[in-house]
């Protein structure tokens, strides 16, 4: 009789350095984002890699991707905001009114229509944390009601311009402080711009180098360092070509500045602060959440808050970047930031999601808007291959869910 050796035990951190972690549920977003990126580029020969048409969606849609910031959140904790749009609109014709009629200091302004946003998402959140009203049935009351506000305050015109402050925040881009080098046959690019990309290199690099590290401190699964490393340089690569495109043009828009702080903060909120961990909570198990002490009608009242804030950031860049307050501003704006909030991975339960994934969802949007809009394809068939992507990334959701759940 014979008797085997039994083998080693594979200590828990080298176990977790050889296996490979993929989550397709997040992976699939971005895997998406760069084939429609690849599509476009080949179908507008090479137009939507441009420099300035790289600007130019940043630009043109940084305000629903401010709103999606906050939308994200909402989503989140399981509810919905049907009055993003028009609160977009009532704060733009706030900032107009104070600027341009009341000759009010821009900063000054600036702070009286964050605090207007804020008051429309206390009032908002009141109804749906304290007095148990559905956010949907609330937001879309002000939908209405804020829409009909707007024409009030405007008197049915717009309003304009706007001081060149607010302008060069929606419009705007860095100076070349310290001048452009030579790149080659790619010719000039502005030198702060790239020793800004090159720093958020450094950071990426170093938050996931902390990450991995605390990860095998417990002995939890990671990649292998291969893997680890090859996928740092493709998100170098991918910043860095952003960057340079950008230098290349007019140097960074001052939105992408605000919007990268933005996301940054909001990252840290949702993702290490005890009010973030409380918003997936309330939003996976409303009760579980009681039970455990969240104050849960709190954090629903900070978040529509939050999002009337937002709101209000977004209603300004918006205003800005077309130089007037007009009473239609802001139509369907809710719709583009709930989509861009599903297509980057929020669950319709709630209690699922990122700011990055929304952000990303956001970009899908803009670059089908932008890429068909370079191929000359008429605004019916716009709209219809947004419809698609957004039910196929909400199927996508559930498929893995299930998938998962088997």
């Amino acid at each position: 009789m014979t008797t085997t050796e039994a083998r080693p035990a594979v200590p828990p951190v080298e176990r977790s350095k050889r296996r490979i972690s993929i989550n397709p549920r997040q992976s699939g977003i971005y895997v998406a984002f760069a084939l429609i990126v690849v599509l476009f580029e080949v179908l507008t020969g090479g137009a939507l890699l441009e420099p300035q048409n790289i600007s130019n969606i940043i630009v043109q849609n940084s305000y629903v991707l401010i709103l999606a910031i906050g939308m994200i959140l909402v989503i989140i904790s399981g509810h919905i905001d049907l009055s993003a749009g028009s609160v977009v609109a009532m704060t733009g014709a706030v900032s107009a009114v104070l600027m341009v009629n009341s000759h009010v200091p821009w900063f000054l302004a600036v702070l009286i229509t964050l605090v207007v946003g804020a008051a429309i998402g206390a009032w908002q959140g009141y109804w749906v944390a304290y007095f148990g009203i559905p956010a949907f049935i609330v937001t879309l009351a002000g939908m209405l009601a804020f829409r009909a506000l707007t024409l009030t305050v405007l008197g049915n015109q717009g309003i304009g311009p706007f001081p060149d402050a607010i302008r060069t925040l929606s419009n705007g881009f860095t100076d070349g402080y310290l001048g452009n080098i030579g790149l080659g046959p790619l010719g000039g690019a502005d030198l702060v711009s790239l020793l800004a990309g090159v720093a958020a290199v450094a950071g990426i690099v170093f938050t996931q180098w902390r990450k991995r590290m605390g990860r095998l401190g417990y002995g939890q699964d990671v990649d292998p360092f291969g893997v680890f490393v090859l996928k740092l340089a493709g998100i170098a690569v991918l910043v860095l070509a952003l960057v340079v495109q950008l230098a290349r043009f007019k140097n960074l828009p001052w939105v992408l500045i605000l919007l990268a702080a933005l996301v940054l903060g909001y990252s840290l909120v949702a993702g290490k602060s005890v009010f973030g961990r409380h918003i997936y909570a309330v939003g996976g198990n409303l009760q579980a959440a009681t039970l455990s002490g969240v104050k849960v009608k709190q954090v629903t009242f900070w978040i529509f808050v939050n999002m009337g804030v937002l709101a209000a950031l977004a209603g300004i860049i918006f205003a800005g970047r077309l130089n007037q307050a007009g009473p239609t501003a802001g139509v369907n704006f809710e719709l583009d930031a709930i989509a861009a909030a599903f297509i980057g991975g929020a669950a319709v339960q709630g209690g699922v999601g990122k700011v990055v994934g929304a952000i990303t969802g956001g970009l899908i949007m803009a670059v089908i808007n932008n890429g068909m809009s370079l191929i000359g394809a008429p605004s019916e068939r716009v709209m219809l291959v947004k419809g698609v992507v957004l039910l196929a990334a909400v199927a996508y959701d559930i498929w893995t869910k299930r998938r998962a759940a088997s």
